[in-house]
């Protein structure tokens, strides 16, 4: 399940493949793109903001663009939602990482390939264009643009909405997902039905989930344990019926805003789920 750092993971990968390379030949699998061809297009760098990959492109001086005689600085936008994934392989190499029925992008390049799986949202823009897809975002947790301040701001705006929520809110941080939620309000001592405006700690409970997913950026396997062996990484998210590794309660599970939410009820004392 992608998150921040996975994004953030991925887009690195790209950077390393494909950055200062021309293009040798592109397929598109998804209808509105399916006749741009991106050949002889310069890579100029691969980024990522919160859960949305930027590959940012220049197209060839003349001609080349999606509106022939264009050119200039274009963005390739995609969005890995719950299950989309980019790989890069040597030319030649064998794809196996999903079937070819789930392929919507490839890009080719003298180094390297790179396949994108069951991407959402891909779209071509002018990267002067990006803040259209983006904009909306709040401070990226490991961007640049990372503000506790701002975050904290956009949080309280709305007092009454539950923590486990809020922090999935991409509009309030940009990174969150369901797995650092859950983690972070166990960390916390929170309930996940915590209204906002009755978390002790807003600031505090920022910064541990900043802190977290920088700890598990450059690497795959999300830990918040400090273990990186299978079944050890995680406090209660994916554990459910099994003993909390702080008092040995059985962790719980119910959904909240739509996602499945994991937590102990003694280690994060406060309103319980709605019946």
């Amino acid at each position: 399940m992608p998150e921040g750092d996975t994004v953030w993971n991925t887009a690195r990968v790209l950077h390393r493949a494909l950055a200062g390379a021309r293009l040798t030949g592109s397929d598109f699998r998804v209808p509105q793109l399916a006749a741009t061809d991106l050949t002889g297009w310069t890579v100029r760098e691969s980024a990522s903001r919160g859960k949305h990959l930027l590959l940012r492109l220049a197209a060839p001086e003349s001609g080349g663009g999606p509106t022939p005689g264009t050119g200039g600085r274009w963005t390739l936008h995609s969005h890995l939602r719950m299950d989309g994934a980019w790989r890069a392989y040597a030319p030649g190499e064998r794809w196996a990482a999903r079937p070819a029925h789930l392929i919507r992008v490839v890009l080719r390049s003298p180094q390297a390939v790179a396949v994108g799986h069951h991407l959402h949202e891909v779209a071509l823009l002018p990267t002067a264009d990006e803040g259209t897809l983006v904009g909306h975002l709040g401070p990226d947790l490991l961007g640049p643009d990372w503000d506790p301040v701002e975050a904290v701001r956009r949080l309280t705006a709305h007092p009454d909405a539950t923590i486990g929520e809020a922090l999935l809110d991409q509009r309030n941080l940009a990174g969150v997902g369901n797995l650092y939620k859950c983690e972070v309000l166990f960390l916390r001592g929170l309930s996940p039905w915590t209204p906002v405006r009755q978390v002790p700690d807003l600031a505090g409970t920022v910064a541990l989930a900043q802190r977290l997913l920088a700890a598990n950026r450059g690497r795959w396997t999300q830990s918040t344990t400090g273990s990186l062996r299978r079944g050890q990484t995680s406090h209660v998210y994916g554990r459910r019926a099994q003993p909390c590794r702080r008092c040995g309660t059985a962790i719980r599970h119910q959904d909240l805003g739509g996602r499945v939410t994991y937590w102990c009820p003694t280690c994060q004392p406060g309103p319980p789920p709605p019946a």
